[in-house]
């Protein structure tokens, strides 16, 4: 995360990224992903899934990992925060 050249997409709900969630991340709820692959497809990589625990991102990770997409589960949305504001 260190040269700031990447997308974070909070996976959670409207509501719960409503609460709260990483400054400049992108809410797209987990449910919504596949039909959106081919958006997420054209931005900026590597691209960094958050959510609440890991388990949301982890699964979004997963299924973009196999469509060949470079990105990686950040977890929970405040351990991506802290490690952006380091």
């Amino acid at each position: 995360m260190e040269n700031k050249e990447f997308t974070v997409i909070d996976v959670r709900t409207h509501s719960e990224y409503s609460g709260g969630h990483v400054a400049g991340s992108i809410n797209i709820p987990l449910q919504e992903l596949v039909d959106r692959t081919e958006e997420i497809k054209a931005m900026k990589q590597p691209i960094i899934f958050c959510c609440a625990s890991g388990n949301r991102s982890g699964q979004a990770t997963a299924y973009f990992k196999a469509k060949g997409l470079n990105c990686e589960n950040g977890g929970s949305w405040m351990d991506v925060n802290f490690k952006l504001t380091k």
